[in-house]
C-alpha cells in the first residue's frame, strides 16, 4: 500500500457526473485549471469492452491528469476494461461503488456494492494485476440500513487490503430503496464527521471527500483533514471556481480570463464541427463560464438557444462573446494571480 506522502492523491478533483463529465466537459475545464483531476462520465464494462471505443474514451491529450470511472462487478470484465482505458492513456481507473440509480442496480454495480465489500476487493485485484497505473474506488459512507460505522470499515479496509491506492468517499448513504438518483444527491443527510473518522483512523492512505461541497472555502477547511476534496455539481454549474484552483489550492500563480477561455474553445469547436459534431454538444457546458456581470445572461440566452438551430457554428460562439462588456472579458477576477 502506498502511503499518502508516497502517492499524487489529488488535492481536489471534479466529480464524475454523468451526461456532464464528457470529453468536451473536460476539454473545457482544463482550460480553467491545470492541476484538477478530472474524471470521465461512469461507464459500463460492457460499453468499454463492446461499444464504440474511440466515442465512449477518445479524449484530447492536453486534458491528463484525467481517471476513467468504471461501472462493474465481474473481476475479469474490470481488468479487461482497464487494460482498454490503460491503452487510451488515462492517467488512474476509478471504481465507481456509488451511484444509486435502478439500471446500475439491476447490473449488479454502483451503490449496491457497498453490500459486498469481498467481491469489490476481488474487482480491485483484478485491476490492479491489469494495469500499472493507481486503482481508485468512489463509494458512500452505506447504503439503506446498514451501520455507517461498519459498512464503509469493511469497504475501506477490503479494497485496500486488494491494493487500492486511493478512495473517494461521498459523505452521504444512498437510499436503494425509497429514493431517485436525484433525492440520493440531497435528501439523505451529509456526514462529514464520518468520513473524517476514516481519515482518523488511516492517516497514511489517500482519503478525499466528497458531497455537498460548493465553495474553495469550504475545500480548503476540508484539507486540514482530508488528503484531497472532490467538487461535483457547483464546478460543473458554477465553473468560474475552477479558475481560482490552481492558485487556491495548489498555490501556482495563473491567471485566467473569459475572454481568454472563449478564445482558446474556438479551434477545439472548430475542429469538432469539422468532423460533423454539433455546437451545442460542446457550448452546453459553458454556459456558467460567466455569472452577475453584465451581459452574463445574454451570453446564456445565445449559447443555450442559438446552438442547438441546424448548422451552428462559430458565429454563434463569437456572438455570445460580444454581448460580454470589454472589462469582463479582460477580467482576472476568475484566478487570483496576486
Amino acid at each position: 500500500m502506498k502511503k499518502t506522502s508516497e502517492f499524487n492523491a489529488s488535492r481536489f478533483s471534479v466529480a464524475p457526473m454523468m451526461d456532464w463529465t464528457d470529453r468536451h466537459c473536460r476539454y473545457f475545464h482544463r482550460l480553467l485549471t491545470t492541476k484538477a483531476l478530472l474524471y470521465t462520465e461512469m461507464v459500463t464494462t460492457g460499453a468499454v469492452i463492446h461499444g464504440d471505443r474511440n466515442r465512449l474514451l477518445g479524449y484530447n491529450d492536453a486534458v491528463h491528469s484525467t481517471a476513467v470511472q468504471l461501472g462493474g462487478s465481474d473481476p475479469d470484465d474490470l481488468a479487461r476494461s482497464a487494460k482498454i482505458c490503460l491503452e487510451f492513456g488515462y492517467d488512474e481507473i476509478n471504481l465507481n461503488i456509488g451511484c444509486p440509480s435502478n439500471r446500475v442496480q439491476s447490473g449488479r454495480f454502483g451503490a449496491c456494492l457497498m453490500a459486498e465489500p469481498d467481491l469489490v476487493a476481488e474487482c480491485v485485484a483484478a485491476m490492479k494485476n491489469a494495469v500499472s497505473i493507481p486503482v481508485t474506488v468512489k463509494c458512500r459512507i452505506g447504503i439503506d440500513d446498514q451501520n455507517v460505522e461498519e459498512a464503509l470499515d469493511a469497504l475501506v479496509d477490503a479494497v485496500l487490503q486488494a491494493g487500492c491506492d486511493s478512495v473517494s468517499v461521498h459523505a452521504r448513504k444512498a437510499w436503494l430503496k425509497g429514493l431517485s438518483p436525484k433525492e440520493n444527491r440531497v435528501v439523505p443527510p451529509l456526514d462529514y464527521n464520518r468520513v473524517y473518522r476514516l481519515k482518523q483512523r488511516l492517516p497514511d492512505i489517500p482519503l478525499q471527500i466528497n458531497g455537498g461541497i460548493r465553495s474553495l472555502e469550504e475545500c480548503i477547511q476540508h484539507l486540514t483533514i482530508m488528503d484531497g476534496v472532490m467538487m461535483g455539481r457547483e464546478a460543473y454549474h458554477n465553473p468560474s471556481i475552477l479558475a481560482r484552483v490552481d492558485h487556491e489550492i495548489f498555490g501556482i500563480q495563473r491567471m485566467v480570463t473569459p475572454g481568454q477561455v472563449l478564445d482558446q474553445m474556438e479551434p477545439y469547436i472548430a475542429n469538432h464541427l469539422q468532423k460533423g459534431g454539433r455546437l451545442n454538444q460542446i457550448t452546453r457546458h459553458m454556459l456558467g463560464l460567466v455569472q452577475a456581470v453584465p451581459g452574463a445572461r445574454k451570453y446564456r440566452q445565445i449559447l443555450s438557444m442559438q446552438s442547438t438551430q441546424p448548422g451552428a457554428g462559430l458565429e454563434v460562439l463569437r456572438a455570445a462573446k460580444d454581448i460580454l462588456p470589454k472589462d469582463v472579458l479582460d477580467s482576472p477576477v476568475l484566478a487570483i494571480a496576486s
